[in-house]
């Protein structure tokens, strides 16, 4: 009986772990090409494995082979794990974290100190982005900046203007950055 009850509060365990490995993410934080994780099977220390998001959104992963993460959240990361491994481990326990954001970058190109790549650790908007870059040189178009966001016949082009945002005039322009966006700055 005691066997049965602490097996059953190290799964328990296990859970919170993993739920709280979950909630140390950014709430809704999908995976990119170039982040890192921990992926660890509970109770099967020869699994545990620090693995990077490929080019092509993949990991590999004992048992599992490879598994498509690109765009999915760590917790549908440890569900599609436990889901390829079941048939090797009963009732396995996956908990994958997310230990690197190298794939939440924005680039930033034309008239700049100093442009590049820059990863966003925390959300971010358009000035702040503009000042890692070191602001803008004295020869940019400040009220001709544009965001490209998407990629191929997706791809949006937003307008941004540096003076009338920094004036507080139009702070609406301001607005998001995401993973993959481009400032075009002329």
């Amino acid at each position: 009986m005691f066997r049965a009850f602490a097996r059953t509060a190290i799964v328990t365990l296990g859970a919170l772990a993993a739920a709280g490995a979950a909630l140390a993410t950014e709430p809704g934080y999908r995976l990119k090409a170039g982040d890192e994780l921990q992926v660890a099977v509970w109770r099967e220390e020869t699994l545990d494995r620090k693995v990077a998001v490929l080019p092509d959104g993949t990991i590999t992963f004992p048992l599992a082979g490879q598994v498509a993460v690109a765009g999915l959240t760590p917790t549908e990361v440890e569900k599609t794990i436990a889901a390829r491994i079941k048939k090797y481990i009963p009732d396995p326990v996956v908990t994958a974290t997310v230990t690197g954001v190298a794939g939440n970058r924005v680039y930033v190109v034309g008239k700049v100190r100093q442009p590049g790549a820059f990863v966003l650790g925390t959300p971010m908007d358009v000035m702040q982005v503009l000042s890692l870059a070191g602001g803008l040189d004295k020869f940019a178009d400040s009220d001709s900046i544009r965001v490209l966001r998407g990629a191929g016949a997706e791809q949006q082009t937003l307008p941004f203007d540096y003076d009338a945002v920094l004036a507080g005039k139009r702070p609406e322009l301001n607005i998001a950055v995401q993973a993959g966006d481009t400032i075009v700055v002329p």
